[in-house]
């Protein structure tokens, strides 16, 4: 039975490769900072009969990648496929930048990545095995807005193009995947907008196309094609570029949302806290209301998509954890972008009423209706 390693695993992209793989018969090892998250996904995929490892550590950190390494051969003896996945955001401008956010925007897309392959090597040519590094078409085409997140994507690609080359005699292949722009709360996390939500693909399509790349191999693996030629296109005419961003940032999330402005002083955030302070980060609305109260903004939305309201109160058994895609399946069964933004909206909304404590991209339930 092969074997995938994924960092990132906890949400998004990562989460969704992790299940499909699963259940197309890999052993699976999870690697991400939310370990709430984690376990959750550990119980679903052994729940549907998988097999799963799971660890919360930080891959920016290259120390850890042994513990990845070794986590993987304890629990099934090989990797077969290495997907550095790992990301996350920092707000403000580049200049702005601490030394922190700057270290950690470069290792967990470019120093961590380039440790984790070094240690799985013996495992990757025994296997002759396949890495994939995901990128972002910031790699490209620059914006502003993303602290250090387009360089540092910029270097993952650039990574992936020297280890193609590197690593081909040993029978490995290395495959740069852009995943055009999905429909995660990557951006929302960091407070930018990001781009529509009519553009966007899913975790769940970039992560068939990945684990469907794993026959093919190809050096590069374009997820949303007609995205990748438009970077492509703005990165050909880059006065067209400037001129469109400037005038509509948040085409690409560089504009920030209605919050309170940091001072100029401050250090920007990088998102989201490490996996030891998951539990002191979640953030605990300061006002509890009713169920009813809590729902009443999104009633009307809810009639739209036929969520109904006995599922919802039904969801909010204390200490249990909601991922916002797992719920939307739960009630929708095949959701559409539509039905996936209600959920969203409706667990925005307990959250505020005192019912949910957010963390990361999922929630936790604190109290019953």
């Amino acid at each position: 039975m092969s074997v995938i390693v994924i960092t990132g695993a906890s949400s998004g992209i990562g989460r969704a490769l992790a299940l499909r793989a699963a259940r197309a018969g890999y052993d699976v090892v999870g690697i991400g900072r939310n370990r709430i998250a984690l376990d959750a996904l550990a119980e679903r995929v052994r729940s549907e009969g998988g097999r799963i490892a799971v660890e919360a550590l930080d891959v920016a950190d290259p120390a850890n990648a042994k513990r990845v390494v070794d986590l993987a051969h304890r629990a099934f003896g090989s990797i077969d496929v290495l997907v550095n996945n790992a990301g996350h955001v920092a707000v403000g401008a580049l200049v702005e930048q601490s030394d922190d956010a700057l270290r950690a925007q470069f290792g967990t897309h470019a120093i961590g990545p380039i440790a984790l392959v070094r240690e799985a090597l013996p495992l990757l040519r025994a296997s002759r095995g396949q890495v994939f590094l995901v990128g972002s078409g910031v790699a490209r085409v620059p914006v502003h807005g993303l602290g250090a997140y387009a360089p540092s994507k910029a270097a993952t690609r650039s990574i992936a193009a020297i280890l193609r080359r590197e690593l081909k005699t040993d029978g490995i292949a290395v495959t740069y995947v852009d995943p055009g722009v999905v429909d995660t709360a990557f951006m929302s996390r960091a407070g930018m907008p990001g781009a529509p939500a009519a553009i966007m693909a899913t975790p769940e399509t970039v992560a068939r196309k990945i684990l469907l790349a794993v026959a093919r191999r190809p050096r590069v693996l374009n997820a949303v094609p007609w995205q990748t030629a438009f970077v492509g296109l703005a990165e050909f005419f880059p006065h067209v570029t400037d001129f469109v961003l400037e005038r509509n940032p948040t085409l690409v999330g560089t504009q920030s949302s209605p919050e309170p402005a940091l001072a100029a002083s401050a250090a920007p955030v990088a998102l989201p806290p490490a996996p030891d302070e998951a539990e002191a980060s979640l953030h605990t609305p300061a006002e509890a209301g009713s169920f009813d109260a809590a729902i009443e903004p999104v009633r009307r939305r809810m009639e739209r998509v036929r969520l109904s309201e006995p599922f919802v109160r039904g969801l909010l058994q204390p200490d249990a954890f909601l991922e916002p895609d797992e719920v939307a399946l739960r009630w929708a069964g095949m959701p559409n972008k539509n039905e996936r933004a209600a959920t969203v909206e409706v667990l925005d909304a307990l959250h505020a009423a005192g019912f949910l404590a957010r963390d990361g991209e999922a929630y936790r339930v604190l109290r019953a209706p």
